[in-house]
């Protein structure tokens, strides 16, 4: 169970950030209406939301979960391996400092890099995404640290996908949604496997908020195929953030 989030506010400088898409330029208007019914979603879901001022100097830096890696025992930061976004790295740690009560917050290093976005949780184990913006040195760090807090980890290879959680997400009860580059990944064979069909590739980037399934609003096959699962589905538009490669976990740092 999550008990509260970290966000940030999409800055006035948010078209400005990186991007792969060639889907236009963000709205700014709906950009905010969309990150205000995203906080909205998670106040419905019980977490109490930490809401950050935005940042004119880092366009990027609504995408939160970039900058940390939480859980029960501990809060690593990240090293981003977007040059642009290593600056964003002091205003979520010192947040963090200030309102939780970790003893001690670990921090990966140069010349490791690592975003967030790349890693994902399922039980005791972490998945480590080898990508543009994690490198080995990274993934290894990391490796060391959540062992030394009980945890197990495993890397993953990438081939085309820009972080692992764009294409892969764990959604409980041994189900994770995968595009096509991860579908036959022997690291996945004892999960149930949801295969999110190219079409709809962006919809893999699902999370799961105390029981709830919080889905992009628009990608029907896969919100059938979750419904004949049982799954409670809460779907959130997110056309703008699509155009600036974000999802729906980037937007928050979500806290047991």
């Amino acid at each position: 169970m999550f008990k509260s989030a970290i966000v940030k506010k999409p800055c006035k400088n948010f078209s400005k950030g990186l991007t792969t898409s060639s889907l236009g330029l963000p709205d700014y208007q709906k950009v905010l209406e969309q990150h205000e019914n995203y906080i909205k979603t998670l106040r419905k879901c019980g977490l109490k939301v930490h809401i950050l001022e935005a940042d004119e100097e880092y366009p990027d830096s609504t995408f939160v979960e970039d900058i940390a890696i939480v859980n029960e025992k501990c809060v690593i930061i990240t090293n981003p391996g977007a040059q642009s976004r290593k600056g964003e790295v002091q205003a979520i740690f010192d947040f963090i400092k200030d309102e939780y009560n970790f003893e001690k917050i670990e921090r990966i290093e140069a010349p490791g890099t690592l975003d967030g976005g790349d890693i994902m949780r399922i039980d005791k184990c972490y998945y480590i995404g080898l990508s543009s913006r994690t490198n080995q040195e990274g993934a290894d760090q990391l490796a060391k640290i959540l062992a030394f807090y009980g945890f197990r980890s495993q890397v993953v290879k990438m081939k085309e996908t820009l972080h692992l959680k764009s294409g892969l997400n764990y959604i409980g009860n041994k189900c994770l949604l995968s595009i096509d580059e991860f579908k036959n990944d022997p690291l996945f064979q004892e999960y149930d496997i949801i295969h999110v069909e190219k079409d709809e590739e962006y919809a893999a980037n699902c999370i799961i908020v105390n029981g709830n399934v919080i889905m992009p609003k628009g990608y029907n096959k896969l919100k059938e195929n979750l419904t004949k699962l049982n799954y409670i589905i809460i779907e959130l538009e997110m056309s703008e953030f699509k155009k600036m490669d974000g999802g729906l976990s980037c937007l928050s740092l979500r806290f047991p």
